[in-house]
């Protein structure tokens, strides 16, 4: 029976029912069932608001969401126990589509393991200050969001950003930019396609005041040092990987991509001009031009920044088939001697 499921709903999860799936228990037919399934799980968690907040809840929630299940997250009202908050089972139109969904899944990245980068990165100045910029992190998360409907392994290494990060996605969380490195090479040598859509500081303070710094007369003067370039280091560690650059600029958008492009030999670049409404930081939209080695160039009409994901997407897929393509020309006339 479990081979033969297209999707598998348990509504109500309980946190004793999250609890043995997480832990790989099977001692009844619902959680064999679960383990022996190879297609899509959607979970819809109901319960008490403190079981649901208790930590070892959020925890099997943690480890079930980075294998990749999935969840309607539970609704907040009056619960059967006459307590307040977040326990109600989600409504039955929000179960259904999150069935939908799953059963309208795309596979041709599936194998892949994509790595996103999104949001900002924040550094510090003194205890209550930081550099930043306005990076909200949506064309990250929708990168990541879109990958997985596609089949993919993600893992997700996101900066300070208040989006709800898509299910079934493993995410590392960091603030600096010398973090959200250390979280990329960690995750290079397992992924085959990195996607590098942070706004990272390109600056950091030259020395950080433990104390507030006070607000002096006057002018005054800010050091600052080059933070890590990610996206070369990245593009100079890989091996097989596909990597796709971001580029927010504000003026000469295919030129500085071209330059971007050829100076940190990427496979692909996507920019867009921040300038240009409905293409900048912190909208549901975005307006982008793809820019492919070999100097073609395909600008994309302002749509959803999930459809600029699947674009993008589309675009690697593409490059993956290519590449697969020359390699097995090249092999072809040594296998045949």
């Amino acid at each position: 029976m479990a081979q033969a499921i297209d999707v598998l709903v348990i509504a109500p999860a309980t946190a004793n029912v999250l609890a043995k799936i997480a832990h790989g228990e099977a001692d009844d037919f619902l959680t064999t069932t679960c383990l022996a399934t190879k297609a899509p799980v959607i979970l819809a968690p109901a319960m008490n608001v403190n079981m649901w907040e208790n930590p070892a809840t959020q925890e099997n929630l943690r480890i079930l969401r980075g294998r990749g299940f999935r969840f309607v997250e539970p609704g907040v009202g009056y619960l059967a126990c006459g307590m307040m908050g977040p326990g109600r089972m989600a409504e039955v139109e929000d179960i259904a589509r999150a069935v939908y969904e799953a059963l309208a899944l795309g596979d041709d990245l599936n194998g892949e393991t994509v790595l996103v980068t999104a949001g900002p990165t924040e550094e510090p100045l003194d205890a209550v200050r930081f550099l930043g910029n306005r990076s909200s992190g949506r064309m990250g998360y929708a990168l990541a969001k879109a990958s997985r409907g596609r089949g993919a392994r993600v893992i997700l290494v996101s900066g300070p950003a208040a989006i709800e990060p898509p299910q079934g996605v493993l995410i590392e969380r960091v603030r600096t930019t010398e973090e959200m490195a250390r979280a990329v090479f960690q995750y290079l040598d397992a992924s085959t396609i990195v996607l590098i859509a942070a706004a990272v500081a390109d600056f950091r303070p030259a020395a950080l005041s433990s104390q507030k710094i006070k607000k002096q007369s006057g002018a005054q003067t800010l050091d600052l040092v080059p933070t890590l370039d990610i996206l070369a280091e990245v593009a100079r560690r890989r091996t097989r990987q596909v990597v796709v650059g971001f580029a927010a600029e504000t003026g000469n958008l295919v030129e500085n991509a071209r330059s971007k492009l050829e100076a940190k030999q990427l496979d692909l670049v996507v920019a867009n001009d921040v300038t240009e409404p409905g293409a900048g930081f912190g909208t549901e939209t975005n307006i982008v031009t793809l820019v492919f080695p070999g100097g073609r160039v395909e600008k994309l009409e302002k749509m959803e920044k999930l459809d600029v994901a699947g674009r993008v997407l589309d675009a690697v897929v593409r490059l993956k088939k290519h590449r697969e393509h020359a390699l097995s020309a090249q092999s072809a006339p040594a296998a045949s001697r």
